[in-house]
């Protein structure tokens, strides 16, 4: 298509140079630090805030992409497209079809839909989702879209809407895959945390490279490797793909001149910092494999031995991070033998990491009145369960 059509005009002026609200959706308990991180970045000038579930910010495009590759904690980030009051269904239907559908979506894309309501009179979300997608349909009939973009192969788009008190916000998810995934670790492990979890963790404990990590029940990594990519000052977005990478508003050209951006600001720690370590042979083979394959050798060091036989002294002679998720539950076959090994995990931190930073995850409330020291906590949802981040200083 000529760069110079009316389509592609209509594209520049309502979605390329038009701001607009993004929502970057978090884990509860995540937004202040999601907020933080906006405003920390300085990538855009986007006004900001804190709302339940996550943050609103307003930019332009390029700001969508930048919150994609930048954001640590966030889940995903959704385009505000457009808000519609409705009572009844013809009503919906209509304003939906008004919406112009062929600037986000492309002609073979039929997107998955998301609803949810609360005090509407329309509260059946399927019917919802129905009459979303004959608007769609009805649009694609009078209104020439995109051809397909053959040389992506994504997950159908997803549409999100949301009604409250008879008012609907239509939004479209510019990131696809949930963004706690690097596309970084393949391999996998029993419960391990997500990577946005892992990276609220560092946060609250106050991680600057280049002092040294120790992750001592390492399992899948998670700890060791987004503490390198920190390290590294490699954006969580380098590894992966978007579903903004298919929007007929995607140009590969700028996006590729704004990684190139943030390659010229990479670091390149001269030692090893980050020690890795499980009693498990085959995690610490699996991670080790994950490290090589991502030029990480030069900063993660991985072993294989029993967290109670660690000697931090040994690796470094300065304090720094220890960071620790331990096995609980049905992992260690009962309750009684996990309350155990946290409270064993608590006195040998006390004995051998005094003056160390601490992030301990607690997987009962119950526990974290057996810590011996005191420490920050920050409760948040994982695998079912609600554990507890516990973070601070061993002192």
């Amino acid at each position: 298509m000529p760069p110079d059509s009316p389509f592609i005009k209509r594209i520049k002026r309502h979605v390329i140079g038009r701001r607009r609200t993004y929502f970057a959706a978090t884990a509860p308990g995540f937004e202040k630090l999601c907020l933080d991180e906006i405003r920390s970045l300085a990538l855009f000038d986007a006004e900001a805030s804190e709302v339940p579930g996550g943050v609103e910010f307003k930019g332009r495009l390029q700001d969508c992409y930048l919150a994609n590759l930048h954001l640590r904690t966030a889940n995903r980030v959704l385009m505000r497209i457009e808000t519609v009051n409705a009572t009844h269904f013809s009503q919906l239907q209509k304003k939906l079809s008004d919406i112009s559908w062929e600037l986000f979506l492309r002609a073979d894309q039929v997107p998955q839909m998301h609803v949810a309501t609360r005090h509407c009179r329309l509260y059946h979300t399927a019917a919802i989702s129905e009459r979303l997608l004959k608007a769609i349909a009805a649009r694609k009939k009078n209104i020439e879209f995109m051809a397909p973009a053959q040389e992506l192969s994504f997950s159908p788009q997803n549409i999100y809407v949301r009604g409250v008190d008879d008012r609907f916000t239509v939004s479209i998810d510019s990131s696809g895959e949930n963004l706690y995934k690097r596309g970084i670790k393949k391999h996998t492990g029993s419960a391990p945390l997500r990577e946005t979890t892992a990276a609220a963790a560092l946060m609250l404990a106050g991680y600057t490279a280049p002092e040294p990590l120790i992750d001592p029940m390492c399992g899948t990594g998670t700890f060791a490797l987004e503490a390198a990519l920190i390290a590294k000052n490699i954006p969580p977005g380098w590894f992966r793909e978007f579903a903004f990478m298919q929007w007929p508003s995607f140009s590969q050209k700028r996006w590729e001149y704004l990684k190139s951006q943030c390659a010229t600001k990479f670091a390149n720690p001269q030692k090893r910092l980050i020690f890795a370590s499980d009693q498990d042979s085959a995690a610490c083979s699996r991670l080790e494999k994950c490290i090589q394959k991502h030029k990480l050798s030069g900063l993660i060091k991985v072993s294989q031995k029993d967290f109670f036989d660690f000697i931090p002294r040994e690796l470094t002679d300065q304090t720094g991070v220890v960071l620790i998720n331990p096995p609980y539950g049905r992992r260690l076959g009962n309750l009684e033998k996990s309350d155990h090994l946290f409270v064993a995990i608590c006195d040998k931190l006390k004995q051998d990491f005094m003056g160390w930073k601490l992030v301990l995850v607690a997987p009962d409330r119950n526990l974290v009145k057996k810590i011996p020291f005191q420490l920050d906590a920050l409760p948040f949802f994982h695998g079912g369960l609600k554990p507890t981040l516990m973070f601070g200083r061993i002192v």
